[in-house]
């Protein structure tokens, strides 16, 4: 975004990208907060919230669940552990920590000041910003402390709210902010240049919301057309194409570099290409390349340094992500345009059954998806052409195929793992273990080390997340 340049002077900004590097987070701060002080205003706050977020999901939040959907290949040290589902509850605490502290916490100070002061662009953001974080907890470990958390030195030992009502004070959370978007009164102070995702559109995060509550209404779709039809309905008050998609764009400084390129860069673990370096082509890359998708040489790209061993890691990284998510100043993708397209089709397919219906958006989604990557227009006719025409057999043939073209659409987005943990397709042999691909995250070790009494047993296959049937 244009906006980024504007705001590395900001405090705020500094401190949260001091908080999102590699070390860890204790949950002992979760509650404490110390990352706002009680003079910064709102424009201060927004910038850190939305960056921690980015940092957050693009980092280990988007690894795991990549490895685990098989848009990668874990082939050494860490990585490769995880690829076989070897993770413990210490490897989730940096997200978790992360999420509590650099996003959530500072995201409740934010509505705090922007409530006092009758701020109501920023209390809408900060609202949609919380219901965002919320879902993607929620998606990922099921029960988390939100209604007893956030509250300082209060409560440090929150309880744990129940996956399925988190998803209905999700639901209030949104319904607030888009009274608060559309009151006629924007605040004293209003949102610019500090808003890094939308620049202060107030409309673009009302469109925002309808998408998240589109996504809720979709994860409980199964064998519920009433579900479906509401998720439809907020498909259609949500993103009008890829210029509405609520994503975050990197700088090119270091700094303030885009995490997949910090990581790949860094450590270099993670095969996202050809399989040069694990020996095995990520089934990703491979139902691209087996149906002549023209996405496969930008969302993945061959190696290009002198040799596999060579040690150059500003080569070496490129084995893998194209620059639109790998770059510097790639993007982390929260909710796209072409992720509605195919919410749509799924949604009209599971209420309705209208295939004819459901061809149109299932269409938009393959050209949106395409075209937000620079796909030229003659290579996206021949694609839809040969690959965009559903199945009209079954509605149980039809989904799988639109979910399959959103798992190529959501490539490097957690909501890949939830759309398949919902669908089941496309389909993924396990890589390792009797039990499976997982189904959630582990409980992080600082919860059972200082929440013990709250904190649920958990495994990386049960309990399941509420609409994981």
């Amino acid at each position: 975004m244009k906006y980024i340049t504007k705001i590395y002077g900001l405090i705020a900004l500094s401190f949260v990208l001091l908080n999102t590097s590699c070390k860890k987070e204790l949950f002992t701060k979760t509650n404490e907060n110390p990352n706002s002080p009680s003079t910064v205003t709102p424009g201060n706050i927004l910038p850190a919230v939305e960056t921690g977020l980015a940092y957050t999901q693009g980092g280990d939040i988007t690894r795991f669940s990549t490895l685990f959907v098989q848009q990668s290949v874990g082939y050494s040290r860490q990585a490769q552990a995880y690829y076989s589902y070897v993770l413990t509850s210490t490897d989730f605490d940096t997200p978790w920590g992360n999420m509590y502290t650099s996003v959530m916490g500072n995201d409740k100070d934010l509505m705090q000041k922007a409530d006092a002061g009758g701020h109501n662009v920023y209390s809408g953001i900060s609202r949609i910003l919380m219901a965002y974080s919320l879902q993607l907890l929620v998606d990922m470990w099921g029960s988390v402390p939100y209604s007893q958390a956030l509250t300082g030195s209060e409560n440090t030992h929150p309880m744990y709210d129940g996956d399925q009502a988190l998803y209905d004070t999700i639901q209030n959370l949104i319904d607030v902010a888009i009274t608060q978007l559309n009151n006629p009164d924007p605040g004293g102070q209003v949102p610019g240049s500090d808003d890094i995702i939308y620049g202060g559109d107030a409309s673009k995060w009302i469109k925002f919301g309808h998408a998240i509550k589109a996504r809720l209404y979709i994860h409980q779709s199964k064998g519920n057309a009433a579900m479906a039809a509401k998720a439809l309905d907020e498909a259609n008050q949500a993103f009008e194409d890829n210029s509405d998609n609520a994503q975050f764009v990197f700088g090119t400084a270091e700094t303030f570099s885009n995490p997949i390129y910090q990581f790949n860069e860094q450590r270099g673990d993670i095969d996202y290409g050809n399989g040069l370096y694990s020996g095995i082509i990520p089934p990703y890359v491979d139902l691209l390349t087996s149906n002549s998708d023209p996405r496969s040489g930008l969302t993945s790209v061959p190696y290009i340094g002198s040799s596999p061993d060579d040690g150059y890691y500003p080569d070496y990284w490129s084995v893998g992500v194209g620059s639109y998510y790998g770059d510097i100043n790639g993007h982390v993708e929260f909710i796209t345009y072409d992720e509605m397209q195919f919410l749509k089709a799924e949604a009209i397919l599971r209420s309705t059954g209208d295939y004819a219906a459901a061809q149109t958006p299932y269409e938009a989604g393959i050209q949106a998806s395409m075209e937000k990557l620079g796909v030229d227009a003659a290579s996206i006719a021949t694609y839809i052409a040969a690959q965009g025409t559903l199945p009209v057999t079954s509605v149980d043939a039809a989904i799988p195929a639109v979910a399959t073209q959103e798992y190529i659409a959501l490539y490097l987005n957690p909501e890949a793992w939830t759309l398949w943990r919902r669908t089941g397709s496309p389909s993924l042999t396990p890589t390792a273990g009797a039990n499976g691909i997982p189904r959630r995250f582990l409980y992080p070790q600082n919860e059972y080390s200082l929440n013990a009494e709250n904190a649920p047993v958990a495994t990386l296959w049960t309990p399941k997340v509420f609409w994981d049937k």
